[in-house]
Formats: C-alpha cells, sequence, structure tokens
C-alpha cells in the first residue's frame, strides 16, 4: 500500500520541482522572441507576455497543486497506515486473548490527542 502511495507522491514531486523549470523555459522563449523582435514595438507586448505568463504558471501548477496535493496525499497515507496498524494490533491482542481494558490502552496509543479527548467525552456522556 505504501508503495503505490509513494509512486503518486512521486508523480507529484515531480511536477513540483518542473513546472517552474519548465515555466522558466517559456519565459526565455518569450524573451528570446521580444528580443528578435525589438525593432517591432508591436511585438515587444505580446512576447513580454509570454514570459511572464508561462512563469506564473508554472509557479502556480507547483505552489497552488502539486505541492498541496502530494502533501494531502502523504498525510492521508499516514493516516490509512496507522488504521490499519491499529487494526493489526487489535487483531493480535484478541488472537493473543489480551484483557479487553489492556487492549483498549494499546489501540488508545495509535489515536491522536484530540481524538482520545473526543472518545472520552463520547464516553463520560458530555
Amino acid at each position: 500500500m505504501q508503495e503505490r502511495h509513494a509512486r503518486k507522491h512521486k508523480v507529484l514531486d515531480l511536477w513540483a520541482t518542473v513546472c517552474p523549470a519548465t515555466g522558466m523555459w517559456g519565459t526565455v522563449i518569450g524573451l528570446v522572441g521580444m528580443m528578435r523582435n525589438l525593432d517591432d514595438p508591436s511585438q515587444v507586448g505580446p512576447n513580454m507576455a509570454v514570459a511572464l505568463i508561462t512563469t506564473l504558471y508554472g509557479s502556480i501548477v507547483a505552489n497552488a497543486i502539486a505541492i498541496p496535493s502530494a502533501r494531502k496525499l502523504r498525510t492521508y497515507d499516514e493516516e490509512e497506515t496507522n488504521a490499519r496498524e491499529m487494526i493489526i494490533e487489535g487483531v493480535l491482542s484478541i488472537q493473543a486473548g489480551d484483557n479487553p481494558r489492556i487492549l483498549g490502552q494499546k489501540l488508545l496509543a495509535y489515536m491522536s490527542t484530540e481524538d482520545r479527548q473526543s472518545l472520552e467525552h463520547e464516553v463520560k456522556g458530555d
């Protein structure tokens, strides 16, 4: 499961790395076009626009899409891994015949502080 998730993280990490560089390629292309046509003022604006917009697009894709998506996938991976480890621990403890109170304490260790507090409030009836 973690290997499958890692492949998806790597794709987004690659996007985060490559997109700004790709935007810079567009910038260079736009600047070359601008320099090539300096004698024609009507060509300077459109080529400058290409130069600026490609940098913007590269930055947006990396910083607004790829990096946050990769972080979110990593968080989901951690949560799913933790849940599966908790399930395995529970099944093995049941199989070993552990006392239910001990099992409950073992499983609470897998939960975040907020989740534990929420569970305590539910049990107390708050």
